[in-house]
């Protein structure tokens, strides 16, 4: 009998515990039961998902991440306190996708791209994502991926939410959440294209214990994939925010960005110099001299210098490559031109300008290139002058001699893993260097057609100065020279002594624009383009947001395999083109009882990105400033340019 009270107890003991148990671990069930059709690109998703992590195996993209940590505000909602900003090259061929997701296999743990579980570590404890849970080291880079092991129906329920387009690509959306809550499952909703099946869209969070709070292990995010090339969908952004989080004793938010572009850059396999390719019965005729001199020579010594080090960083995925008709041609070039001929400067080789890739404000300059960085050109305000004050101090350094140093002239010193070019390659000036340009470009831009303008562009400079603590991150260069000094005033001092005091209730005062908001970057070719967007007046202080991080929203289109004229990017938007008709598939009717959607117009703009607009300004948009209006350089360069016609400011 006592036996049998024993057992009893036990057995008792038992259930109760696998109650308990159960509670903390729920289950979860659709709410509607999905149709076949439903189900049927659900297994396709899955399938595509698996393909897209041997897709991404192949591949050795850079990857870019801002991080803004935030407090609230009273008048502005939030504003950055500090930030951090990283960017790498990850080799995902050497990490492994399965129950330890993205460990680094031994036997490639010192390969070429050495540095690559390394930078993926470094963003995960940038974003304190192994504060109190070890189990996920490399938590970060989860957010490309909603579940790289166990993304299937037995793992997750399905709800099938509506349908919806995102920009000309038609969608399904579900809800997505774990069956039995475990660490890092995803729990969210993913858009889902409805031909072939690829997840374009997700976000959500990833589950923690179920004892404890999520967000203390994995943040919100919203991830997002482009069609890249036929049938290829890659990642190409995350977005991630926490509006509030307790840090210590500290209420504070979060918000960052992550990029990746590179896609089909190649691992370096050069060896050697370059080799000379000969072309028969070619002679040159440019040149009647048979001989060089000593000033000839030390500038052509400079030029090799500058060549091999754009081609290392074109290589690198650092320097956007050349766009024919461009923004660098079409904007960059011509306010160059527009400095230097009322300045009478005559070089022997013409200057021009290329774009760094990276979201760090700073600007230099290679032999007679320049260099001004994507964050620097996308935060300046839509107007020549504020480009131009950047511009001339950078024609200064030219000017006055201040060239790279000519050790790159051999090419060998430039032979080492992408992972390294930052410690390599240096590109800045002495602080002596910058203080005599930016004395000289006030020079400059006093003789120019900005000179009636200068205040204006001088209040880049004054919001860089109220911000210059909060984002250091985002002021202190990779690979070239601050726009502010090492005491946190501007180079350009002068300009900011000119501009009119910061009003943040002045609406049509736009000292500096949010990250993003003048080009994209192509992640498959690198290449530059500018945004398809309007640009909306604030209606508000709030809405301003300088510097700041933002989310992002793409418009989503297939990749075209008809030739096209994206190369050739018009100064201001195109005009719209047809959306793409759609293929029949899975979504080719609407199910009984689904929320269809209505397709897009015809004259719906098809870019790739485009930026919010607020549906309550009655205002008219704003177009991006044009220099393709100026003149361009006379065949006699002593002759005096013109004006340029400056875009329309924004209307209240």
């Amino acid at each position: 009998m006592n036996l049998r009270k024993l057992s009893l107890t036990f057995l008792m003991i038992s259930l109760g515990a696998a109650g308990a148990y159960a509670k903390k671990q729920p289950r979860y069930e659709p709410a509607h039961q999905l149709t076949p059709e439903q189900a049927a690109l659900v297994d396709k998703a899955v399938a595509q998902e698996k393909v897209l992590i041997k897709s991404i195996r192949l591949r050795t993209p850079l990857v870019e991440t801002y991080i803004q940590n935030t407090r609230p505000d009273a008048k502005l909602y939030e504003v950055p306190v500090d930030d951090e900003y990283m960017l790498s090259r990850v080799d995902f061929a050497k990490t492994s996708f399965g129950d330890k997701a993205y460990e680094p296999r031994g036997e490639e743990r010192h390969g070429f791209f050495k540095g690559s579980m390394a930078a993926i570590t470094g963003l995960t404890k940038a974003l304190h994502l192994d504060t109190h849970f070890t189990y996920n080291p490399t938590g970060f880079m989860e957010m490309m991926f909603l579940d790289p092991s166990s993304f299937d129906q037995q793992h997750y329920v399905f709800s099938y939410v509506r349908r919806e387009f995102l920009g000309s690509v038609r969608t399904w959306v579900y809800d997505v959440h774990p069956k039995v809550s475990g660490m890092g499952r995803f729990y969210g909703r993913i858009w889902v294209e409805d031909q072939d099946g690829n997840i374009v869209r997700f976000n959500g969070t990833y589950t923690g214990p179920s004892s404890e709070d999520d967000s203390r292990y994995y943040f919100h995010f919203d991830s997002w994939r482009l069609n890249v090339q036929p049938g290829i969908w890659l990642p190409v952004a995350v977005y991630v925010e926490e509006t509030e989080r307790t840090e210590g004793n500290r209420s504070v938010g979060l918000k960052a960005q992550t990029h990746f572009w590179g896609y089909s850059l190649k691992l370096p396999t050069r060896d050697s110099e370059n080799v000379s390719v000969q072309v028969d019965n070619a002679i040159d005729k440019g040149d009647d001299s048979q001989d060089v001199g000593p000033l000839q020579a030390s500038r052509a010594w400079i030029t090799q210098a500058e060549n091999n080090v754009i081609d290392r960083l074109v290589e690198a995925g650092l320097v956007a490559p050349l766009t024919q008709g461009g923004f660098e041609q079409q904007i960059l070039d011509q306010i160059v031109i527009n400095l230097a001929v009322p300045n009478n400067l005559a070089f022997t080789d013409p200057v021009h300008c290329r774009i760094l890739l990276t979201d760090t404000l700073e600007a230099t300059t290679v032999g007679n290139t320049i260099l001004v960085s994507k964050g620097l050109l996308d935060t300046l305000p839509r107007n020549e002058e504020s480009i131009a004050s950047v511009v001339a101090m950078e024609l200064a350094h030219i000017a006055m001699g201040h060239h790279i140093d000519t050790r790159y002239a051999f090419n060998d010193r430039l032979m080492f893993p992408d992972t390294a070019t930052f410690q390599r390659i240096n590109m800045y000036h002495s602080d002596q260097d910058n203080a005599d340009a930016a004395k000289q470009a006030m020079v400059y831009l006093q003789a120019s057609m900005y000179k009636d303008k200068l205040p204006q562009a001088g209040l880049y400079y004054a919001q860089l100065v109220e911000r210059e603590k909060a984002l250091k991150g985002l002021t202190t260069p990779k690979l070239g020279d601050s726009l502010l000094r090492p005491d946190g005033t501007p180079w350009m001092a002068d300009l900011q002594k000119m501009s009119p005091k910061l009003n943040w209730d002045d609406l049509a005062q736009q000292a500096a624009l949010p990250l993003g908001s003048w080009l994209k970057t192509d992640p498959w070719d690198d290449k530059v383009h500018m945004l398809n967007a309007k640009l909306y007046v604030p209606i508000n202080a709030r809405e301003k947001m300088p510097l700041e991080v933002t989310p992002v929203f793409f418009k989503l289109q297939r990749y075209d395999m008809t030739p096209s004229n994206a190369s050739a990017e018009p100064a201001s938007p195109p005009a719209a083109a047809p959306a793409p008709s759609q293929a029949n598939g899975p979504a080719a009717q609407p199910a009984a009882g689904s929320d269809s959607q209505a397709a897009p117009q015809p004259n719906q703009p098809t870019s790739n990105n485009a930026a919010p607009t607020n549906p309550q300004a009655q205002q008219q948009p704003v177009d991006p400033p044009t220099a393709a209006s100026a003149p361009q350089a006379p065949a006699n360069q002593d002759q005096q340019l013109t004006g340029t016609s400056n875009p329309p400011q924004p209307q209240h």
